[in-house]
């Protein structure tokens, strides 16, 4: 075990101990036998390690996915769901510090600092395979609409994790449910549908019928 992780289970064992984070990296280091400078060569603060922290479950969950022989026979919507079950199926391994992170997010629509180097993982991920999607032709593109597909499957996160952290059914079976539903949902919005045919049918009178339509 790296210097790196000591230190990130030795902040998660404080927080869930104590309750709240140390009163600073001086005592934090001092408890852990460690010199305050060893701490900085890794951490330039707590909110750093817990941004860390969050990070690597992403970054793990999406190694780990990868490397199933399956995963290139996978649809855009099967990568998507492969994802978000194997994330939480992780999750609980961490579910005391999970649960304690989540509960001092504040609310709002901005992203917490926690989550913002896990959301640049996970959008860099999501925009992969959306791509893979519009390719294929899985998913539909839309003008000025497809960019945003990123943005609901990060909504779905941010969903699934208050979701999660309140759910007390066994084996967290209702959690399971909810990511099935919700991406099934996420992804046949992405897909086309008869709205797109009449947008289709709309241009294709446009050109031939002279008729002057706002799209």
């Amino acid at each position: 075990m790296g210097t790196k992780e000591k230190i990130q289970n030795a902040y998660i064992e404080y927080l869930l101990t104590e309750g709240k984070q140390p009163a600073s990296v001086f005592i934090f280091a001092k408890k852990n036998k460690m010199a305050e400078e060893e701490f900085y060569k890794f951490y330039a603060s707590f909110s750093a390690i817990e941004a860390d922290i969050w990070n690597d479950l992403f970054s793990k969950t999406i190694a780990e996915i990868k490397s199933q022989e399956v995963w290139e026979q996978y649809s855009a919507r099967e990568k998507a769901l492969s994802f978000f079950y194997s994330f939480f199926e992780l999750l609980k391994s961490k579910r005391s510090y999970a649960s304690h992170s989540i509960r001092s997010f504040k609310k709002g629509l901005k992203t917490p600092i926690a989550l913002s180097f896990a959301k640049e993982t996970f959008n860099e991920f999501s925009t992969q395979i959306i791509q893979e999607g519009i390719e294929s032709g899985e998913l539909s593109e839309r003008k000025f609409i497809s960019d945003k597909y990123v943005d609901a499957l990060w909504l779905q996160v941010a969903f699934l994790l208050n979701f999660w952290t309140k759910d007390q059914s066994a084996g967290f079976e209702k959690t399971d449910e909810a990511i099935e539903k919700g991406i099934n949902v996420t992804f046949d919005l992405f897909q086309r549908s008869p709205i797109d045919n009449l947008f289709e049918y709309g241009k294709f009178l446009a050109q031939h019928a002279g008729i002057k339509m706002a799209f």
